[in-house]
């Protein structure tokens, strides 16, 4: 049974009540696990320092955990966050005397507003985490005739073994022995062996978090967002362009040579408006990326953009990714 990964946003090590801890840097990841039923907690240690935390926080998952201990504009800033990811799953935990009534009108018109509150308890929270999994297993399609795709944010050598990363499956089946092509640096490699939940596999399917060994590729040669993919379909650009949908709470003007940051994976890279076309609400974007780093994506994906300027909320909106 697949892996769901689930966002847990809220005071720090909350997520240490209801899984066991494991990686840690500024994303924490928390493993629940009862019988063939896993659950991948993940915190965003370094939020709301490092925005790019709650991103790769949130682009993992399929489900959020969100503790409400006071209403702040860090607060509104996950929900958009939440709600531009596109979560639909979630729980929410009011703490501190705060009532449905007044979060209310902050999540009206969001995804978050489907989220259901629950008692403040990890052994409930647990268990709900358990249910939420076997409910969206039943809702999946088969994913066997896929192309594999995994996404990379560890990577190490590991001494007697060689490369290995740390990854989720962002799309279809992978298997051991697959040749890979591992983007955007276009080098092939050959998955070893694979780890989900530090037990060996034979496969994984979308949605589960893998350790993978590779052959034919030093870890010196990875960064995280790099992406590997047993088929064709992934592009790699260091130029861009897309549709936008501006959320509603934002109110400044989008500009040429403005600089962005696009997350989309675990990517997260600046990235300069080249043009714009369209009003306050959506419009057509044209970016060209600042670093040295080419953006991965498939055509028709969905990306959030920020503004890392932007005061108390920093998220733009929504991009529909296409070629420039």
């Amino acid at each position: 049974m697949p892996n769901l990964n689930v966002a847990v946003i809220g005071p720090p090590e909350y997520a240490k009540e209801i899984g066991k801890k494991g990686t840690s840097t500024d994303i924490t990841y928390y493993n629940l696990k009862k019988g063939d039923l896993t659950v991948t907690i993940i915190e965003p240690t370094r939020y709301p320092d490092k925005l790019s935390s709650l991103f790769f926080a949130v682009s993992q998952s399929l489900a959020a955990v969100v503790v409400i201990d006071a209403i702040t504009p860090e607060f509104g800033e996950c929900v958009v966050m939440l709600h531009c990811s596109g979560i639909n799953h979630g729980f929410l935990i009011l703490r501190n005397y705060i009532t449905a009534e007044q979060i209310a009108p902050l999540i009206r018109g969001t995804n978050i507003e489907k989220y259901r509150i629950v008692p403040d308890d990890p052994a409930l929270i647990r268990q709900s985490l358990l249910d939420l999994a076997i409910l969206l297993e039943k809702e999946r399609k088969p994913l066997e005739l896929r192309v594999g795709s995994v996404s990379i944010d560890h990577f190490f050598n590991v001494k007697g073994i060689g490369t290995v990363i740390l990854g989720g499956v962002i799309d279809g089946m992978i298997h051991r022995h697959d040749e890979v092509l591992v983007y955007p640096v276009k080098k092939k490699a050959i998955i070893r062996s694979i780890q989900k939940h530090d037990d060996d596999a034979e496969d994984a399917v979308m949605y589960d978090r893998v350790g993978l060994a590779l052959k034919g590729i030093e870890a010196d040669e990875l960064d995280r967002g790099y992406v590997l993919s047993n088929g064709s379909g992934l592009c790699s650009s260091f130029k861009i362009s897309g549709e936008l949908v501006v959320i509603k709470y934002w109110q400044t003007t989008l500009k040429e040579g403005m600089v962005t940051y696009i997350g989309h994976w675990m990517q997260f890279l600046p990235v300069r408006i080249v043009s714009v076309h369209g009003d306050m609400k959506s419009g057509k974007l044209s970016l060209s990326f600042e670093s040295d780093k080419k953006l991965v994506y498939r055509e028709g994906d969905s990306a959030v953009l920020h503004y890392l300027e932007g005061g108390k909320l920093r998220i733009i909106g929504t991009l529909t990714l296409s070629k420039f």
